[in-house]
């Protein structure tokens, strides 16, 4: 094993650089990788967020550059903004002392600015799928000089579709370059992605993380999707949760929820990928010393967290694949300690929850979610235990003076201590329980009606139906035959239109084009920002649906 980065045949600039940063020695991925990559090879490493991968593959890239050649020399391809934001940051540190000129591309950014920042020049291209393909085919991105490409967080691109475009970037690049895929878990249409386009890599696994779920006590709650906050409260009050993970597909939906629970007097806070390191580092130190003890992340943001006292992991959005479940329930259950993990699920997920259980062989639970009289009953019985606890105190010698003066008077102590217990409920701050819609475990999926409109032409099946209360209904040119996903049209709309993943609704693809509802709230703003977009490198035309 490898002690010291000196080992590594690494340039001063880079070295000095690591000094600074006060790296003691390369962790276990480093280790393996960087002396793989400086020979040129290429590499397929498993390996999980947080351990170190990112200087990993930066590194050797930036040790093999060539600064007096143009163009793209490197490109790094990540599934979120949140991500390419974190590697270009990190890319241009451990660059700054060779000048590396790196630029960031996503959706949500201004075109024109991208575009310009080409022209002047970059050496390294840090950026996700959709707004890269949208840049080649712009023509404002030549990747024909591309020595070095990097795949990063693999699994998290193909759980969000993005495997085609990320196949047809790298056609978009020499064969004489030298590729790295990293991913925390190697399904098999990773490794097919590997197979096609590493020249026979090498294998490196840091850290094979071990399915253990079997001592981990899991259980979901059927919900639609409207009552899913209702539900995680109801849930939080009840459960004896220490430090508790909540797990969301999106930034802004992590960012939306830990507002509306610190709203309802839970103390949360998000983690996301628009933080600044050491505004990350105080989040976490408030969740480890129990300051916070709801943490709602992402998986990109989660990922190389060490925490070991999670008492609860909950997914609030189930992910769409079944490893990244077993990844994320593992932070729950460790060192001896008992685990929990719970997953709200709408009637449309049922499925996904069915691949988990096939893939852990280990059955969920379905539970019936906390009444509303229980939660009652319990919050009486708290402040029952608060004021046995204060009585074993003692303390409250003014207060018996009161009592006293109070009894003199003719009051009877039974009565001063109901009306004192009056006042004390008055003035707590429970948030008021909200009304939740049962869902019907054994409910078949509802057989959608086609309708005819006036000239005889038939709608699509969401088209036919009623929207729901507070939703318009918008419709664009991009369907199945574009390859259009639901997660593409959910990360497209709250990314590019910058609003809560729960602004959108309902979502029917079909062949020649996608039906969706967006929030009231929302659609104007939704309307703008995406009037002249493109989704999945390709031009997209949004209106209203006329009723």
């Amino acid at each position: 094993m490898i002690a010291s980065f000196q080992e590594m045949q690494l340039g001063p600039e880079l070295l000095q650089v690591i000094d600074e940063l006060a790296y003691a020695a390369p962790t276990p991925i480093q280790a393996a990788a960087i002396p793989s990559l400086l020979a040129g090879k290429d590499v397929m490493g498993q390996a999980q967020t947080g351990t170190g991968k990112t200087a990993a593959f930066a590194l050797p890239i930036l040790q093999r550059l060539d600064m007096e050649a143009g163009g793209v020399q490197a490109l790094v391809v990540t599934p979120t903004r949140e991500l390419a934001n974190q590697v270009a940051q990190a890319i241009h540190v451990y660059g700054r002392q060779r000048r590396v000129r790196v630029l960031p591309v996503y959706g949500g950014q201004s075109y024109d600015r991208q575009i310009r920042r080409l022209r002047r020049g970059v050496d390294v291209v840090v950026g996700t799928p959709g707004r890269l393909l949208d840049l080649i085919r712009k023509q404002e991105l030549d990747l024909s000089t591309v020595r070095y490409v990097v795949l990063d967080e693999a699994d998290e691109m193909l759980s969000m579709g993005f495997i085609e475009d990320i196949e047809a970037i790298l056609d978009e690049t020499p064969q004489t370059r030298q590729t790295a895929l990293f991913s925390a878990t190697l399904p098999a249409r990773i490794r097919q992605l590997g197979e096609r386009y590493l020249q026979t890599p090498e294998a490196i696994t840091t850290s094979a993380e071990q399915i253990t779920v079997a001592a981990i006590t899991q259980r979901y709650y059927l919900v639609h999707e409207s009552d899913k906050l209702a539900a995680l409260s109801r849930l939080l009050e009840t459960e004896a949760t220490a430090n508790v993970l909540i797990f969301t597909r999106t930034r802004v939906r992590a960012a939306d929820l830990a507002a509306d629970l610190t709203a309802r007097g839970f103390q949360a806070e998000a983690l996301h990928g628009d933080m600044g390191q050491a505004a990350r580092e105080t989040t976490m130190q408030r969740f480890r010393q129990s300051k916070v003890n709801v943490l709602v992340a992402t998986d990109v943001a989660a990922r190389g967290l060490d925490i070991d006292d999670v008492s609860h992991v909950i997914n609030y959005d189930i992910p769409w694949d079944a490893e990244s479940y077993v990844h994320r329930i593992g932070r729950t259950g460790r060192a001896g300690k008992a685990g929990a993990a719970i997953t709200l699920v709408t009637p449309r997920e049922r499925r996904q929850l069915r691949n988990v259980e096939a893939y852990t062989h280990v059955p969920v639970v379905r539970t019936p979610l906390p009444s509303s009289e229980a939660i009652e009953a319990q919050r009486a019985e708290h402040l029952v235990d608060r004021l046995a606890e204060q009585v074993a105190v003692g303390d409250y010698v003014n207060e018996r003076v009161f009592v006293t003066q109070l009894v003199e008077a003719g009051c009877d102590p039974l009565d001063i201590a109901a009306a004192a217990l009056q006042l004390v409920q008055q003035a707590e701050t429970h948030y008021p329980l909200e009304p939740i819609v049962e869902v019907s475990d054994r409910a078949p999926a509802r057989r959608e009606r086609r309708s005819s409109t006036r000239g005889g032409e038939r709608r699509g099946p969401r088209a036919a139906r009623g929207r729901e209360q507070g939703m318009a209904r918008l419709v664009f040119n991009l369907g199945r035959t574009s390859g259009i996903r639901p997660g593409d049209v959910v990360g497209w709309i709250a990314n590019e239109a910058d609003v809560p993943g729960r602004a959108v609704g309902a979502i029917t693809i079909e062949a020649g084009q996608t039906v969706v509802d967006v929030s009231d709230k929302h659609v104007a703003q939704v309307l703008k920002k995406l009037a002249h977009s493109h989704l999945r490198g390709q031009p997209v035309h949004l209106r209203p649906l006329e009723s």
